[in-house]
Formats: C-alpha cells, sequence, structure tokens
C-alpha cells in the first residue's frame, strides 16, 4: 500500500478475545506490525497475545488515554490502525481504512458503527443514549456531521499521531481526539463498520456513568479551550442575566418611590455585571490566542514528515 502500517491494540484483561482480534488482523492486514500494549492485566493476556504472533509491550499508568500516549509516542509508522481488543470491530474494513489514509491522503478515518449495527448488537441501552448525545453535542458546538464520535476504531496518518497532544488518561481519548481533529482542520473521513457485542465471558471495562461523565467533562474543557469566544460569552450571558434579575426590581422601586432600599442587592448585581463584563472580554483574548496557536500548529504541521517521505529525503527514519 505505499507505507509502513501498524495496528495499534490497547488491552486490559482480553485474554478471551485478543488472541482472534490479533489472527483476524494479521490476515487483512499481513504486512503491517500488530502491536499490543498490555495495561496491567491480571488474565494472561500479554502471553495470549505474544503467541498469536503481536508485538507485545506493557503500559504500567492505567487508561486508555494513557496506553495511546505511548503507543504514539513509541511506534513510527506511515499509517496507524487503532482497534479495541475485544472483538467487536471486525478486520474486514483494515485495509479499506488503511487505503485512504495511504492513498487518498486521509488524516483520521473513523470506522463508524452508529451507522451500521451498534443499536442492534450493543445491550446497553444507557450507552446507546450516550452516544447520540455526545455525537449532537459535538456536532452542534463544532459546526461538523461527524457519525460516531466515540467509535475506538480509527485510521491515523502520521503527521496526526506525532502532531496529537493526548491529555486524556481514559476511555475520553476517543472525544479529545475527534474535536482535535475538528479544531485543527484535518482531513476527516468515516466509513460504516459492522459493530458486534462482546462474546460471552468478555466483560466491558467501560463504566456507563463515572467515563460518561469524563466525556462530558472532556467536551466541557475542550469547547473552553478550543472555542473561548463561545465558552466565555455564555458564561458572561449568565451573568449578564442574574445582574439583571436581581437589578430590575430595585430599579422599578425606584422609580415609583426614589428610595432604593436594598443596597446588598445592588451591590451583588454590580459584581455579577463586573463578573459579566470580563467574562466576555477575556472571551475575546483567548479567541485571539487560540486562532494564533492554530496558525503556530500548521507551521508545525507543515514540517513533519512521515518515515517514508523522511527516506526519501535522504533523512534517518529512525
Amino acid at each position: 500500500m505505499g507505507g509502513k502500517v501498524a495496528v495499534l491494540i490497547p488491552c486490559y484483561n482480553e485474554a478471551i478475545t485478543i488472541q482472534k482480534v490479533v489472527e483476524d488482523f494479521k490476515e487483512a492486514l499481513p504486512e503491517a506490525d500488530i502491536y499490543v500494549y498490555d495495561n496491567n492485566s491480571t488474565d494472561g493476556t500479554a502471553e495470549v497475545a505474544k503467541a498469536a504472533g503481536a508485538i507485545v509491550r506493557k503500559e504500567p499508568q492505567q487508561g486508555k488515554g494513557n496506553v495511546m500516549r505511548s503507543m504514539f509516542r513509541h511506534i513510527e509508522a506511515d499509517c496507524y490502525l487503532m482497534v479495541d481488543g475485544d472483538d467487536t470491530y471486525p478486520a474486514v474494513h483494515a485495509k479499506e481504512m488503511v487505503d485512504m489514509v495511504l492513498n487518498q491522503n486521509m488524516d483520521l478515518v473513523i470506522g463508524d458503527r452508529l451507522s451500521s449495527t451498534y443499536f442492534t448488537e450493543n445491550k446497553r441501552p444507557f450507552h446507546n443514549m450516550g452516544n447520540v448525545l455526545v455525537r449532537w453535542l459535538i456536532n452542534r458546538l463544532f459546526k461538523s456531521d461527524i457519525k460516531d464520535i466515540m467509535t475506538g476504531y480509527r485510521c491515523m496518518s502520521y503527521a496526526f499521531v506525532k502532531n496529537y497532544p493526548i491529555t486524556s488518561k481514559g476511555f475520553e481519548i476517543e472525544t479529545e481526539m475527534t474535536i482535535h481533529a475538528l479544531d485543527k482542520k484535518y482531513h476527516i473521513a468515516a466509513i460504516p463498520v459492522q459493530y458486534q457485542d462482546r462474546p460471552e465471558g468478555s466483560v466491558s471495562k467501560l463504566n456507563t456513568y463515572t467515563d460518561g461523565l469524563r466525556v462530558l467533562k472532556t467536551i466541557f474543557l475542550m469547547v473552553r479551550e478550543y472555542r473561548p469566544l463561545l465558552f466565555f460569552s455564555l458564561l458572561s450571558l449568565l451573568f449578564l442575566l442574574i445582574a439583571l434579575v436581581m437589578f430590575l426590581p430595585i430599579l422599578v422601586r425606584y422609580a415609583q418611590t426614589g428610595f432604593v432600599d436594598r443596597i446588598p442587592t445592588l451591590v451583588v448585581s454590580g459584581f455579577a455585571l463586573i463578573v459579566a463584563v470580563q467574562s466576555f472580554f477575556s472571551g475575546l483574548i483567548l479567541d485571539v490566542v487560540a486562532q494564533k496557536y492554530r496558525q503556530v500548529y500548521q507551521i508545525g504541521l507543515n514540517k513533519t514528515l512521515a518515515p517514508r517521505d523522511r527516506h526519501k529525503d535522504g533523512q534517518d527514519p529512525s
């Protein structure tokens, strides 16, 4: 396909399924290196993966985000295919996704579960609702049309991987990755993939409530970081409404009697108005900073060469 391919499989206690996942992707992408990063498994996942032919490495810091950070930092390839080790994503789509990165100039190819079998295969209704809610929020906030925000099946270019500053520790990594790609104007594509629920005996590590709250927290923080004018304008509007609600009765009373008899309320409304003004101008300033950072990021991105391109230029690909 014209470049080195690495399949990235983060794993925590997936001994039941990891052998099949490794074998399936070795068959679908025989030219690829299959990496399994074991995240403190206690069920022999690493041994099973190694026996199946994967390159096995350890990541002691718990959490999927921590595992992906190590993978992105240490593995060199022209194309990276990320997939979960729970056998929920079929390898049949792998070659098409890799081809879109290597030969069609895509930076992020998303394996879209929600447009195919996810809602019939997945037996956890709150997960279904959470996926729809997150998709709606991200698409509204970032003016996009991404069909599946939280899928664990993704294919990425060298430039995307090496210029992506992962800050998440856990399962919120997929949401963070999607927002980063949208904000930095990467070439994004999606293909529908057939999703199948975990086989019997395999247990999900995702907690519907705690991990769901982490995802919402991630969205909140990234809107503040990537869309500061929107974030602080909404905050400013909130405090402006508080100030008006507190001040208007005082104004009406003053118009009727000529007296101001609720001095503490007037003072608090004044402080709320000051906060509203400060929030708005903070948003303006931070928006300029964010725009400048995007420009600097794009300049740095233009200097990023994939291993095959460095080799062509006579540079050491290692």
